[in-house]
């Protein structure tokens, strides 16, 4: 795949910079990533924490344009699974919190925010904008739980071949994509996932409850099935994890 890395030292969002540039069409990968954003956001609309030189910011643009959109969740497996695997070199204990959060033990190490573009004819481009917790020592935003690679490893690490390692996680997974292979992405992810055996904690809005986890459908509804056996689809922000129960 023909990959494009651009790098910034400074801006607003990876994000946006990407929806407002000029590319080159024949680019299947576009990489923009930086250290430090002044308007970073995550998951719906929060603010990311980051220290300046710190961390790592970037996005990824993607033409899917061979992905029904009924099964769009799969490019958010896609590089859940590339972090986490590049991740691995330098530490354990890393899962997928549903949708696509990295967590290392109970601590989020990387946040992922997922922008699609869909026209009447189908998909036509997403973005995949990451953030990784990587030398950052201390946090003060009032998150509940963020972790970064130098408070596992208690050194630095590089933060240019931890992009580079992500990126050629990402293209083997798009490859299989793109070639229609669905299936081992799928199964991985699901291997991968956060409390995916055992029955925890969790709330929806009529209030706590105890489950486990049954599934992850296609199109990216979190299946749980309770402790009277009743299994309830849901989808991003309508269930809340309990981390500490």
């Amino acid at each position: 795949m023909k990959t494009n890395i651009i790098y910034l030292e400074e801006t607003d969002s990876t994000n946006r910079y990407l929806k407002d540039i000029s590319l080159d069409a024949s680019d299947d990968i576009t990489v923009v990533w930086t250290t430090y954003q002044t308007a970073g956001k995550g998951q719906g609309g929060h603010k990311w924490e980051s220290e300046r030189g710190k961390n790592l910011l970037f996005s990824v643009l993607l033409h899917p344009v061979n992905v029904p959109v009924r099964k769009q969740f799969i490019l958010s497996m896609a590089i859940a699974l590339s972090i986490k695997n590049a991740l691995t070199k330098y530490t354990s204990d890393l899962s997928v919190k549903w949708p696509n959060d990295i967590y290392w033990q109970n601590k989020k190490i990387c946040g992922i925010l997922i922008e699609n573009s869909i026209s009447s004819a189908g998909f036509k481009d997403c973005i995949l904008g990451p953030g990784i917790d990587v030398n950052q020592k201390f946090f003060y935003s009032d998150a509940p739980n963020p972790v970064s690679l130098y408070q596992i490893l208690n050194k630095e690490t590089d933060i240019r071949q931890l992009l580079d390692s992500v990126i050629e996680n990402l293209t083997i997974y798009l490859e299989s994509i793109y070639s229609g292979e669905y299936m081992n992405v799928r199964e991985e992810y699901l291997a991968s996932l956060y409390r995916r055996d055992g029955l925890y904690s969790y709330r929806d809005m009529d209030g706590e409850f105890r489950a486990y986890i049954k599934d992850v459908t296609d199109n990216g509804y979190l299946v749980l099935q309770n402790t009277e056996g009743i299994a309830k689809k849901y989808a991003f922000k309508e269930v809340e994890y309990l981390i500490n129960k």
